[in-house]
């Protein structure tokens, strides 16, 4: 945080504007009963340099590991200038827009948010966020009933190679509105959907289906046959999307011969650290036939009575508007400060530089691939094409695998054993921009040693 000096004029001339004799006077609403008369127990304060060692070095015991670990959230490179931007206390002071009139610059941003995630998606409309990708793909069950207004079944089937935590998220929030998920299996082999038991449930009544691009094993879902099945069964599409695959393949609006009508994911990738978990933010599009059916804010542009440009909440149909029982959502948080990052990580890298970063990402995590599986009895479990995950056979434990590269401050995978047994030793392993050749040879090595039992 920027330091900011009150001297002690500047703190006289601020309490003489509102009238309070001194700073203590601001707290006289505490009974004196309880309020602190003594410190004693906290220690002596810290010169700057003595806390900024501190903070080192507690840092520092976290380590900086080689990460190989991907499964929905992705170190990447962020540009120092996005945060210190971000920062800006025009932006970190006003990041939720309640009074249009004193929050322009940041309904601007979220306006341009709002196109560049439409642009990137293939579709007409997006929210200013949501919370995160999990509970996005929640609001965007919810939605596709509200949606579709023939389907009685409220019935959503999705694929078992749907990211485990966002189906989890998703049943704990919508089961107890009576949607129920149908979880069809995967093709042993190529690690996507099955799609003769999707054609199984021709006829039935289903509200949506949920498509993962690149799924959670990181391969390639044939979106086009899957988005044409639903549709000529009258089931809406939901695409669940890494937006930043998005720079190289095709966009969820353009799948099949319409496009799918939501689109949700989590926006982590674009400037958002990984900061053990959070906070992210979700996002979701769709087409302008069921924006009043989506949770969330829109920002619009328009101009003033003047004639001069302005922007504004043009549609809010979230409880804290309007009444709970008419709201879309009940916990559409918008998470302004994490969107504002991505707006500009996206600005700054424009069209080809986040291209580059997810053919680069691919590349890498294709070189990492044949790295490892010169190791004897590491082998890929799924052919097909894939983004930047894959998934690997190991002849061993992972688990004991994994603590062991831990040791060697490497983060080598996620362990799918307690996700998917049915793959016995297998391991999601994931790499990005940031891992340079020098990574992998390391990795590979460390794995090599690993799998030798070599100290």
């Amino acid at each position: 945080m920027p330091f900011i000096p009150h001297t002690d004029t500047e703190i006289g001339e601020m309490l003489a504007a509102i009238g309070a004799p001194s700073i203590d006077a601001l707290f006289d609403e505490i009974p004196a009963a309880l309020r602190i008369k003594s410190l004693a127990a906290i220690p002596d304060a810290l010169s700057e340099m003595e806390v900024g060692r501190l903070m080192q070095a507690r840092a520092n015991q976290d380590g900086r590991p080689l990460n190989f670990l991907g499964a929905g959230a992705y170190e990447h490179h962020i540009p120092a200038a996005v945060w210190a931007i971000v920062t800006r206390g025009e932006f970190y002071s006003a990041y939720t827009p309640y009074q249009a009139e004193a929050s322009q610059g940041t309904l601007q941003l979220l306006y341009e948010y709002q196109t560049m995630m439409s642009s990137l998606t293939g579709m007409e409309v997006s929210n200013a966020s949501l919370y995160d990708g999990a509970s996005a793909l929640a609001e965007a069950c919810l939605m596709a009933v509200r949606a579709h207004r023939k389907s009685k079944s409220a019935r959503i089937v999705v694929p078992s190679t749907l990211n485990p935590t966002y189906l989890s998220v998703s049943r704990a929030v919508v089961e107890g509105q009576n949607l129920s998920f149908t979880v069809l299996p995967y093709e042993a082999g190529k690690g996507t959907l099955q799609f003769s038991k999707l054609e199984a449930l021709k006829g039935e009544d289903l509200t949506a289906v949920v498509i993962q691009q690149p799924n959670f094993f990181g391969q390639m879902e044939d979106v086009d046959a899957i988005t044409d099945w639903a549709h000529a069964n009258n089931a809406l599409v939901i695409a669940v999307v890494n937006p930043l695959s998005l720079a190289l393949f095709k966009p969820p609006g353009e799948w099949g011969a319409k496009g799918v009508d939501i689109v949700v994911g989590d926006g982590q990738p674009f400037g958002v650290p990984l900061s053990s978990g959070g906070p992210y933010f979700g996002f979701m599009t769709t087409r302008m036939e069921h924006v009043r059916q989506m949770p969330g804010r829109i920002i619009g542009r328009t101009v003033d009575l003047d004639g001069k440009q302005g922007f504004t909440l043009t549609l809010q149909a979230r409880e804290q508007h309007i009444r709970r029982s008419k709201a879309t959502s009940n916990i559409c948080t918008n998470q302004g400060l994490l969107v504002t990052a991505a707006t500009i990580h996206m600005s700054l890298l424009g069209a080809a530089g986040l291209e580059s970063v997810a053919a680069t990402s691919q590349r890498q995590t294709t070189k990492l691939v044949e790295k490892l599986t010169r190791i004897p009895g590491v082998k890929v479990v799924f052919d097909g094409y894939r983004f930047h995950e894959a998934v690997l056979q190991l002849p061993t434990k992972v688990s004991d695998v994994l603590d062991a590269l831990a040791k060697r401050n490497i983060v080598g995978g996620l362990d799918l054993s307690k996700l998917y047994p049915e793959l016995g030793n297998a391991l999601l392993v994931c790499a990005t921009e940031m891992r340079t050749d020098a990574d992998l040879d390391a990795y590979a090595s460390a794995l090599a040693a690993v799998l030798e039992r070599k100290p």
